[in-house]
């Protein structure tokens, strides 16, 4: 399942979460970030048991994008420890989204 993630929630489900956080920074006009959309769904489902994934809209968030300095989408950052452990920027594709992953598994 993928969670939604806003400004007011990064927090208390990102930062304070004991497992790895995969976080898709978005836009809903953001055509590249339509064609990771079913990627992300994919690692969502197969990493249920260890990983949380969940999208932010940069459009609607803007407060967390700009504190984590994100200036072009798709940007997928994931979380360990409260901290951005691995990213990947663009429509890199799934093996690269699980590369990402599973450098912090």
């Amino acid at each position: 399942m993928v969670e939604i993630f806003t400004d007011a929630n990064f927090e208390e489900k990102v930062l304070k979460s004991e497992k790895p956080v995969l976080v898709d920074f978005y836009a809903d006009w953001c055509g590249p970030c339509k064609m990771m959309a079913p990627v992300v769904d994919k690692m969502a489902e197969k990493y249920a048991d260890q990983i949380v994934v969940g999208k932010l809209n940069v459009d609607d968030n803007m407060d967390t994008a700009r504190a984590y300095r994100v200036r072009s989408i798709p940007y997928m950052a994931v979380f360990k420890n409260g901290e951005v452990a691995n990213s990947l920027l663009g429509a890199g594709g799934e093996a690269a989204l699980e590369d990402v992953l599973k450098s912090v598994l």
